[in-house]
């Protein structure tokens, strides 16, 4: 390897260290299932005890504790959830929601609603 090219992925490599460390807004977009009541109870990834009454959800990537916009695309209802457990592990579906977060958004009779998740995190010192 000559120094030209090792001077070139030194430098891509540093830009996308410092790309992935800046704080930036995410947002994507598929389908939202919920939780069946056989969960109740049980641990979530993150060790906290599931609870169909509160405002959490499942996502396979994002952070725990990361707080996430979900807006219903089908009738333009929003909320916001927690994201405590991993999943969905199902083709297509993006995020599991609790059944409060559910029926706020209006998906519990369908079982599953086009949605568009935003996750934007907090600057440090911010709460």
């Amino acid at each position: 390897m000559t120094p030209l090219h090792f001077f070139r992925y030194l430098l891509v490599g540093t830009l996308l260290l410092f790309m992935t460390s800046c704080a930036r807004k995410v947002t994507e977009s598929g389908k939202a299932s919920y939780y069946a009541d056989k969960f109740q109870g049980r641990r979530t990834a993150n060790g906290e005890i599931f609870r169909q009454q509160r405002m959490t959800a499942a996502h396979r990537t994002l952070q725990f504790g990361a707080k996430v916009k979900v807006k219903n695309l089908d009738n333009g209802r929003t909320i916001k959830v927690r994201i405590n457990d991993r999943g969905p592990f199902v083709a297509g579906r993006i995020i599991d929601l609790s059944r409060k977060a559910a029926k706020k958004l209006g998906m519990t009779q369908a079982g599953v609603a086009n949605v568009q998740i935003i996750y934007k995190p907090q600057k440090k010192g911010r709460r």
